[in-house]
């Protein structure tokens, strides 16, 4: 999947869309990829001299490919609703995430019930892990027509 149907479906954009193409999905799997390059703007703080990508921003990549599994399970007026975290858990990182670095990031569907989901998150270059978590968010999901509120008039 290209970034144009990522654009599509993720209500995020530049600077902060983290994810550049979508490599694999099936139903409970997805596979994003993310280019890092010198030009993100983070690095000009995080570190002068030693630019790392934060940790928080890996998660949020990682989180923001857990959202296209997500969407495939929700009614397309759903898509471009906000993706919101409601936990994390078991965040480790394991290695630094570089300018140059490709960062692949897989996500497996642990729990899903209604739009909340529950996902396990790696982030790996170079097939060496860099960062994992299990992440928790919910697709807002679409409002009831007023019409169907379910009061008897």
């Amino acid at each position: 999947m290209e970034i144009a149907e990522i654009l599509d479906l993720l209500p995020h954009r530049y600077p902060f869309l983290l994810v550049d193409r979508i490599l694999e999905q099936s139903a409970d799997e997805v596979v994003g990829l993310k280019n890092v390059t010198i030009n993100e703007p983070f690095f000009q703080g995080h570190f002068p001299g030693e630019p790392i990508m934060p940790g928080v921003l890996i998660v949020e990549a990682m989180a923001q490919t857990g959202g296209m599994l997500a969407l495939s399970y929700v009614t397309r007026e759903s898509y471009n609703k906000p993706i919101y975290f409601l936990g994390l858990d078991k965040v480790r990182f394991r290695r630094p995430v570089r300018p140059g670095d490709q960062l692949i990031l897989k996500l497996k569907l642990l729990q899903r019930r209604g739009y909340v989901f529950k996902m396990k998150g790696e982030a790996f270059v170079n097939e060496q892990l860099v960062a994992e978590a299990e992440l928790m968010a919910t697709v807002e999901s679409p409002k009831p027509d007023k019409a169907d509120d379910g009061s008897r008039a």
